[in-house]
């Protein structure tokens, strides 16, 4: 990372916890290589304090964006003062920047770049069965890509009724008859099998869906990224499944991320 000065712009990540973000890791070199003075920082906010963090940092004359993570991709969409399609759709977020006029502007890329991840691997969603285990802030930006990118049929699981359902609705408006819920994870016709859950992060998770389910020919992804094993994706290693890290989710991101925040320009 390049030496911070007076004149360094400001990013920061949002979330809680924030030790498993990798985005700094990630952003800071490509700053550098672009020549930029700026820095993208961790910063742990508990849920309850998001609206008074928020309302400061809106106050930071130096800070131009924010990246997002669990458990706070719906919630902030709340503090956006303009929601891209993606975004408004969804109705989650998972970087915002703050325009010319000062108002602040929100999108998401957490579809996008898990599409491209898939597709780098070797795993086009196209006319594939997929089952998708979490309808939170990430959950829903990868229905919406999935389904945007030709997945033939979606079944969506998640313990909240409430929320699974108003996810479907607008599925089902879209996508009329290609999305179906559940109560329970529904992986064993599926040929690429997601967990969208932030199960894994810590020691002693429960799995999201238990990957023996899944057909031999099947996939099984994960998007949390710390640790980069989880103990689904070594589960589903050890039955012979093939497996996809959540890094490539992220790492499909960063030109998405370099073009929103006008950082290649």
């Amino acid at each position: 990372m390049g030496r911070i000065t007076g004149t360094t712009r400001l990013l920061a990540v949002l979330g809680d916890p924030v030790e498993q973000v990798r985005a700094p890791a990630l952003v800071n070199p490509l700053l550098d290589r672009l020549g930029r003075d700026a820095v993208l920082v961790p910063m742990r906010v508990r849920p309850a304090d998001l609206a008074p963090v928020v309302d400061g940092l809106r106050r930071v004359g130096n800070l131009d964006g924010l990246l997002v993570t669990v458990p706070h991709k719906i919630e902030i969409c709340r503090h956006a003062d303009v929601l891209a399609p993606a975004a408004a759709f969804t109705g989650s977020a998972n970087a915002l920047r703050r325009e010319p006029d000062g108002r602040w502007h929100a999108d998401n890329f957490d579809g996008v770049g898990f599409v491209r991840g898939l597709r780098a691997c070797g795993h086009d969603p196209e006319g594939r069965r997929v089952a998708l285990v979490g309808a939170g802030g990430a959950g829903a930006a990868l229905a919406a890509a999935l389904l945007e990118n030709g997945a033939a049929r979606l079944s969506v699981c998640d313990t909240d009724a409430e929320r699974l359902g108003a996810l479907l609705a607008r599925l089902a408006d879209r996508w009329p008859g290609r999305a179906a819920g559940s109560a329970v994870p529904r992986v064993g016709d599926a040929d690429i099998a997601v967990n969208a859950t932030p199960l894994g992060m810590r020691a002693g998770d429960p799995l999201p869906f238990d990957p023996a389910l899944v057909p031999p020919d099947g996939v099984v992804a994960d998007i949390v990224m710390s640790p980069a094993e989880t103990p689904l994706l070594r589960a589903a290693a050890a039955l012979g499944r093939a497996v996809h890290h959540g890094s490539h989710t992220l790492d499909h991101q960063l030109e998405c991320y370099a073009a929103y925040f006008g950082l290649a320009g």
